[in-house]
């Protein structure tokens, strides 16, 4: 391998010389050798975006020259253009600021402006300190970037996951509406309802994570750019915040704004705390959907068996012919990762110390993750088994003539005691629930008949 030669303030240390990043990147992969987890690409992205908006507005307050400004934007562009990801290679185990990976973005954005500039007969020469990172600090750029690539992966990854399977559930409502079946609480039998309302449940489990969601995520449209080290602003200018943050909505198509309070941005990551939140409170409600699902899909001849589901793959390596509810499993597995990110996020960002928290990569790194797997899981879900869920009409009929919780209509009737008794004898003695109404003189077949009838026991009684 061939090397070339850069220097930081430490001194000089060996560079691949096909990597287009500098010392301090360098010395962070030697120093960090922990894990396989990389810094996620979303991450990267936002920060090129941020470090583009800098340079805009660095050159607006007349700080940099223009001709460093293009290259630092056909730089960061590029980045954008995920062209240039294998030169951001660091791991997520580093300092707890990021600094680490702001200076491989710094870097690189130098290295690459650079051969433009050179490629445009320029003389100038792009500084990753003094001109990509200039009036900034890694401790408001990392938050900034975070927010930024939070906001960016909702939006993009998980909003239309989620529009797609609310689709795919409104069509089932509107195509099983005539189908009764028997309804379960505490895994027992209760009363009758239509296949419709039980999916209508879960519709409404995600259109309420949803509108959680984006009642929480708003918060991770403010920013902390303009804070430097420590949220007072030093060497930026005093409108360089709100301009950067400017610069950033106008090139996402994005609304984002200057954080009220710098010192609050840089320490505290409560914003990320909540969204996530939400996405734990979509989590919470997939990985119910997704037992369900697999409850009523059990069997084919030994459990539920009341819906069938798309066949994916064979189920077993030793029994031929079994097919197991594969996508459900994945789902609550999506499920037990994102439960488990939130308590990292949580512990996390408890741990800010007077003007920073340090645990800044390990959080953004779990957040995005969370919704790279939501909206990942969600779509497979949708496609490889919510989409194909047929009832099986047979069983739920089954199942629901079977039921003793019929009875229930018999309350407002002969009362609650004497409509216990009969389900007590028809079980105890193995009978229909009109059998023992009928022996114990409490009804006529014919009043039976007319008082329980599971097409009028999936609403309010009619007075």
């Amino acid at each position: 391998m061939s090397y070339r030669i850069e220097k930081d303030t430490l001194g000089n240390i060996k560079v691949d010389e096909l990597k287009y990043w500098g010392a301090q990147t360098q010395r962070s992969i030697e120093n960090f050798p922990i894990g396989t987890e990389t810094m996620p690409t979303e991450l990267i992205a936002a920060f090129a975006i941020l470090k583009r908006s800098a340079a805009v507005v660095n050159h607006q307050f007349d700080q940099l020259e223009k001709e460093k400004m293009l290259a630092i934007q056909y730089a960061a562009d590029k980045i954008v253009a995920g062209t240039l990801t294998e030169h951001f290679p660091l791991v997520v185990w580093q300092t707890g600021s990021g600094t680490q990976t702001n200076m491989n973005v710094n870097e690189v954005i130098a290295y690459v402006g650079n051969q433009w500039l050179e490629s445009q007969g320029s003389k100038a020469m792009l500084h990753p300190n003094d001109d990509v990172n200039q009036s900034q600090s890694s401790n408001d750029t990392f938050p900034t970037a975070m927010h930024i690539a939070a906001v960016t992966s909702i939006e993009e990854y998980l909003f239309p996951s989620l529009e797609k399977i609310k689709k795919t559930l409104q069509k089932k409502i509107d195509d099983f509406d005539h189908i009764i079946k028997i309804g379960r609480t505490h895994l027992q039998d209760a009363t009758p309802l239509t296949f419709s309302q039980e999916i209508s449940g879960w519709l409404e489990m995600i259109v309420q994570s949803e509108k959680m969601i984006q009642d929480s995520y708003r918060y991770l449209r403010d920013l902390a750019i303009g804070g430097t080290a420590v949220g007072t602003g030093l060497n930026a200018h005093d409108d360089f915040g709100e301009r950067v943050c400017q610069q950033i909505s106008q090139y996402t198509n994005r609304l984002f704004t200057s954080a009220p309070n710098k010192f609050h941005a840089l320490t505290s990551h409560d914003a990320i705390v909540h969204t996530h939140g939400a996405l734990k409170g979509l989590a919470a409600n997939m990985m119910k959907i997704a037992n369900d699902i697999r409850w009523l899909a059990s069997g084919p001849r030994a459990g539920i068996g009341e819906i069938t589901i798309p066949v994916n793959e064979p189920g077993s390596s030793i029994m031929p012919g079994k097919v197991n509810p594969t996508q459900t499993e994945a789902m609550t597995m999506v499920a037990a990762q994102v439960m488990g990110n939130d308590a990292t996020i949580g512990i996390s960002a408890s741990q800010g110390n007077f003007q920073l928290n340090v645990y800044k990569p390990v959080i953004i790194y779990n957040f995005l993750q969370s919704i790279q797997l939501l909206a990942d899981s969600i779509a497979s879900f949708d496609q490889r088994c919510m989409e194909g869920i047929q009832p099986n009409q047979t069983k739920m009929s089954q199942y629901l003539e079977n039921s003793l919780m019929l009875v229930t209509a018999l309350n407002p009737h002969i009362g609650y005691e004497k409509a216990a008794t009969i389900a007590k004898k028809a079980y105890e003695e193995n009978l229909t629930l009109k059998q023992a109404a009928v022996s114990l003189n409490l009804l006529s077949e014919q009043e039976y008949d007319h008082l329980v009838n599971p097409n009028h026991m999936t609403g309010p009684t009619d007075n």
